[in-house]
């Protein structure tokens, strides 16, 4: 699987330089395969607009759907077959309003795309495989949102969250968000996270993240600090250098792993297809804090209605 994955990447890396300077479409096989999987989820959105249609109500707007997949291998030095597979799918429903959506992902939270990616080690951070959720707001503006779905091993569950962001002065700006839920077998959760940017040029930005998950299942906190540099060199190519550390609070508070790494992100060939490189070193306490080096490669495409 990862010499498969690799010959794809590197297919579209060379794709993209040798035909760049061409102005005639090449590859139909990506508009065709773009084209199959937007039409498929908006076709879902539509069915599922009618089914919530308890009330017949009439709108001019029509159900729409996206989709977000993203594939990758993240070789290092203590663990060559590390892959990562993302995908998301937000329906959004008119019919209720537009106060509500459909999430289907294979994670069952919103989670910062800048957080920890090649830290090689999936149960650690929780990404629960699979989770499905009608997700209500009051209002479009609202800040606050309320889920109830199936996620973590198709456990019932419920979920509260409430986002503000304040903007401090013309550099800085100051995001936060907290949340409460309930699993059917894990029980209650809490976390709370804020995010400081500071706009050091149009095209520069410097974040300071910090996340905090309470777990009653365990009876602990994870945590999770990280500081990044955010260049955008062109609207087709943007460079994150960062510094994250996570760890948690029993039997004492402690970092667990940490990690530094430098992420390429490119668009190519399409607008809606975009691959990544970031190379990377890795600490984690389970190997003694042995130095690991290693090179995330991910390609990502948005589909439908974005």
């Amino acid at each position: 699987m990862n010499r498969g994955f690799l010959i794809f990447f590197l297919s579209i890396i060379f794709s993209t330089h040798s035909h760049a300077e061409e102005k005639k479409p090449e590859y139909p096989w990506l508009d065709s395969m773009h084209q199959s999987i937007a039409s498929s989820v908006n076709s879902s959105a539509l069915w599922f607009d009618d089914f919530f249609d308890l009330e017949e109500v009439e709108t001019s707007e029509q159900a729409y759907g996206s989709a977000r997949i993203r594939l990758g291998w993240e070789p290092r030095s203590r663990d060559l077959n590390e892959f990562e597979t993302r995908f998301k799918v937000k329906v959004k429903l008119p019919k209720l309003k537009n106060r509500a959506d459909l999430v289907l992902s294979d994670y069952d939270d919103d989670r910062p795309d800048n957080e920890i990616q090649a830290s090689g080690n999936n149960d650690f951070v929780e990404q629960n495989r699979f989770s499905l959720a009608l997700r209500w707001r009051s209002s479009r503006a609202s800040g606050l949102s309320h889920r109830i779905g199936v996620g973590r091993r198709l456990q019932a569950f419920a979920k509260s969250r409430y986002r503000n962001s304040h903007v401090l002065n013309e550099k800085l700006i100051l995001r936060w968000e907290t949340s409460a839920y309930l699993y059917s077998k894990d029980g209650l959760g809490a976390d709370f996270s804020w995010q400081l940017g500071y706009n050091d040029t149009e095209h520069s930005i410097f974040r300071w993240s910090n996340h905090f998950y309470f777990r009653d299942k365990s009876n602990d906190w994870l945590w999770q600090h990280s500081v990044q540099k955010l260049r955008q060199f062109d609207e087709k190519n943007a460079l994150i250098a960062g510094f994250y550390i996570e760890g948690l609070s029993r039997p004492n508070y402690r970092i667990e792993e940490y990690l530094v790494s430098i992420r390429w992100r490119k668009n190519t060939l399409r607008k809606w297809l975009f691959y990544e490189v970031e190379p990377f070193v890795l600490w984690r306490r389970d190997e003694g804090f042995a130095t690991s080096h290693g090179i995330a490669l991910r390609v990502e495409g948005h589909f439908g209605d974005n």
